[in-house]
């Protein structure tokens, strides 16, 4: 069958969790004689706004629509014509039978209503909260503190601190770069990002917003929520939630839970090879990998370290890998701390470096301060045996079970993460027993394959004979 799949990002632009989740399901698609294609977004100043990139990934060919966030209305920031009119052409010229969408961030909710009309049966993986949260679906407030339920006046609060569009400023400077691009055939974005990042500054705190620009995002907000409740709900036949944590957030959404069916993702053992083994006898290695963003939590891991006993901290090894995005303040204060309790903070790593970094580990940490959903490298450390430390929220404690493959900490906790840190390595990584993905129960990726596979001809079955 022609399969399009639709995500926000795609390697190897960027490689997070539902990216990389994107990019496998694709490859897998492919291999079992499948036609796939892949829509996708990418910002690039250096090129005109709403233009076409195609390309081709691991065989998979991918089409990118260059999304500037030159949007004149918040609305845009979910529903862009734009959008729209690029992503219809390609479902004309692709003709799809299944379109199953994993993020319209940078998209738009009109692709779903497009995809309805197009008679192709319609999926969507629901794998954050972006749409419950128009704050990059984290919710997580400006303040710094959990949104456990979403309450339009505080999203007034919050939102106006949020980079939703580019400046005027920084609009002309992106159309001048994609001028002179077209002229002289050399792209100066790089470079434009570099001066961006050191001279840009952090938006006004939301304790600085007045009361009509309060009242003005909040409206916004409940506007949004209607909207894509109304839309999603109207084009969508059915929805896959990779755990039951997100499931169950969504039912309270509003979605129908006869439409949303649990799916978890594939997991596969890494191999015999890169099944965890120390890097050095006699030390154990404590790992973190994931982005320099305070929602990771990183910091609440570097002040833990610094709570252990210094003579165990001796017996240890503390590693960081992330890549840094806009925060570079926070980056460096991450470096600082590092430095001041003696862990080592290095780069983003691709999927090569994540497995022969967890193959040298004896314990992963995953302290996010936000409701994850079933984080990727969670899931690759369970595959490589080693065993997790993770904040006890969302779909992050539903994958461990308490003193077999894993612990929680209470999040942000950092004196009880400095405990469990302890004890793990006092008792040293003899007392923790890698664990399979059988073990856990989880599919392998075939089986889950089979899953996303059995849930479209599902809904090609429901198309048919509602046709």
């Amino acid at each position: 069958m022609r399969v399009l799949l639709v995500s926000h990002r795609f390697p190897p632009h960027s490689a997070a969790g539902t990216e990389v989740y994107t990019a496998e399901l694709a490859r897998r698609l492919q291999a079992r004689g499948h036609e796939v294609h892949v829509f996708s977004s990418h910002k690039d100043t250096g090129r005109d706004d709403l233009t076409l990139e195609r390309r081709s990934h691991a065989g998979v060919p991918v089409t990118e629509v260059i999304n500037n966030l030159y949007h004149e209305s918040f609305e845009q920031t979910w529903q862009h014509p734009g959008v729209d009119a690029v992503f219809r052409e390609e479902v004309q010229r692709i003709d799809p039978e299944v379109i199953h969408f994993q993020h319209l961030m940078y998209l738009s909710v009109g692709c779903l209503e497009i995809a309805r009309e197009s008679g192709a049966a319609v999926l969507m993986t629901l794998h954050d909260f972006w749409l419950e949260c128009p704050r990059m679906g984290q919710l997580v407030h400006a303040d710094g503190e959990l949104c456990d339920a979403v309450e339009f006046e505080r999203c007034g609060t919050c939102l106006p601190s949020f980079s939703w569009t580019q400046s005027a400023t920084a609009r002309r400077a992106g159309q001048s770069l994609a001028g002179l691009r077209r002229v002289t055939g050399l792209d100066f974005s790089p470079l434009a990002r570099k001066i961006h990042k050191k001279i840009s500054r952090p938006p006004e705190s939301h304790a600085d917003v007045d009361p009509e620009t309060r009242e003005s995002f909040a409206a916004f907000a409940s506007r949004r929520t209607d909207a894509l409740r109304q839309r999603t709900v109207a084009a969508v036949q059915r929805f896959l939630a990779p755990s039951r944590f997100l499931r169950e957030r969504f039912v309270r959404w509003g979605l129908d839970p006869e439409s949303i069916h649990y799916t978890p993702t594939g997991l596969d053992p890494l191999g015999e090879g890169a099944v965890s083994a120390p890097a050095s006898e006699g030390t154990f290695e404590v790992l973190f990998l994931g982005s320099f963003i305070p929602i990771k939590g990183a910091h609440v891991l570097l002040d833990a370290w610094g709570q252990v006993d210094p003579a165990l901290r001796s017996q240890a090894h503390l590693r960081l890998h992330g890549p840094v995005f806009q925060d570079a303040d926070y980056a460096a204060e991450l470096e600082r701390q590092a430095r001041t309790v003696g862990a080592e903070v290095g780069e983003g790593l691709d999927r090569a470096g994540v497995q022969a970094a967890l193959a040298r580990a004896d314990l992963l940490v995953v302290p996010s301060l936000w409701f994850e959903n079933r984080p990727l490298v969670l899931m690759e450390a369970m595959g490589a045996g080693v065993p997790v430390v993770v904040t006890g929220l969302g779909g992050m404690a539903e994958l461990v079970e308490e003193g077999v493959n894993g612990w929680t900490f209470p999040m942000g906790d950092a004196a009880a993460l400095a405990a469990v840190l302890s004890e793990r390595v006092r008792t040293g990584p003899e007392s923790m027993a890698a664990v399979s993905a059988e073990v856990l129960g989880f599919p392998t990726w075939e089986e889950a394959t089979d899953q996303v596979l059995e849930h479209y001809a599902a809904c090609l079955a429901s198309r048919g004979s509602a046709g």
